[in-house]
């Protein structure tokens, strides 16, 4: 199954939905930093994970954007940016 790389961002209101957010996300992550997050997901994590989120926010105050990023577009890098080597890996 191939994964395909999604950048999760969130705005939450409440700092104790963000912790949870923040370390469901973190689960799931290779990169990132505050809010926004690179994850390369399977079609089944990328579900997983939304669901997950959904069930911790409140909709009427809270934000998660999942951004498909399309793999035929180099990406540009600024600073102290890399681009994070898609290794195999199992979250456990």
């Amino acid at each position: 199954m191939s994964r395909t790389l999604f950048l999760v961002c969130y705005d939450i209101s409440q700092p104790a939905r963000l912790q949870k957010v923040h370390k469901k996300v973190l689960a799931y992550a290779v990169g990132g930093q505050k809010s926004v997050y690179e994850c390369w997901l399977t079609p089944a994590e990328r579900r997983d994970l939304h669901n997950e989120l959904t069930a911790l926010i409140a909709p009427e105050e809270d934000r998660v954007h999942f951004f498909q990023m399309d793999p035929r577009i180099e990406p540009l890098f600024y600073g102290k940016a890399k681009r994070h080597p898609m290794q195999p890996f199992m979250i456990v």
